[in-house]
């Protein structure tokens, strides 16, 4: 598939290439609106105009600067092992929220619910951290350290979720069918690596790309986090 790289032998699309950015799946898995996006086959697997992964990619960039700019939180969600690394690894990098292991069911549709539990979370570390669980017997001592280690595992990397989400990234949205069903219902707007299988509708930002391999997810949330990151670091809007 060389002619993709032919236009201009742009150097990211060179990139994009030698990391399989442009895979998606055997044909008879595509999703009919994923079609305007299938630049060909090969060895029956359907191939991404990465020109058109490219500009997507872009167009995202500049929505992130945007809520980087204004100083709108963002929450990176990626539960396939192929992407749980990477999406820890750049929403760390912003700090931002994420969830790289189960989505907690109301995370989003029930906030309330969901903030209260992790002050309790946070009240319970503060006293395992401070001696206050001391005056607790062994047994009891032992209860609050499972429940914090459960409570962990929960709510690790949304302790600084915030009202104001600006936008929800997101791989292979397919997967997280209730992540993406709640960001649809609380009308946060999703941006979406997500390859031939996956319906476009109603992403605000969808980037037609290899949604499994994690050379591609990294590559993408790389760039995608630099365009949140240029965003933070302008003056901040609001005091302008």
């Amino acid at each position: 598939m060389a002619e993709i790289l032919a236009k201009g032998d742009n150097p990211e699309l060179e990139t994009m290439f030698s990391l399989g950015v442009q895979f998606g799946y055997s044909r008879s898995r595509r999703h009919p609106k994923m079609a305007a996006y299938i630049h060909g086959i090969k060895n029956n697997i359907e191939i991404f105009d990465l020109e058109m992964t490219s500009e997507a990619l872009d167009k995202a960039k500049v929505f992130l600067k945007k809520l980087g700019e204004s100083r709108k939180n963002i929450l990176f969600v990626g539960t396939k092992p192929s992407s749980r690394a990477a999406v820890e690894k750049y929403a760390k990098s912003v700090q931002a929220s994420y969830v790289a292991g189960r989505w907690i069911g109301g995370t989003l549709t029930n906030a309330k619910i969901i903030r209260d539990r992790i002050k309790y979370f946070e009240d319970l570390k503060r006293k395992k951290e401070t001696g206050e669980l001391e005056k607790y017997t062994k047994k009891e001592k032992l209860r609050i350290t499972r429940e914090i280690k459960t409570l962990e595992e929960k709510f690790s990397g949304i302790e600084n979720l915030k009202n104001d989400l600006g936008a929800v990234i997101m791989v292979d949205p397919r997967e997280e069918k209730t992540a993406f069903a709640e960001a649809k219902k609380v009308l946060v707007p999703i941006i979406a690596i997500l390859s031939s299988d996956n319906n476009p509708s109603g992403i605000a930002y969808p980037i037609p790309a290899n949604d499994s391999a994690s050379t591609s997810i990294e590559y993408l949330l790389r760039k995608l986090a630099e365009g949140y990151r240029e965003g933070l670091m302008a003056p901040d809007q609001k005091n302008v």
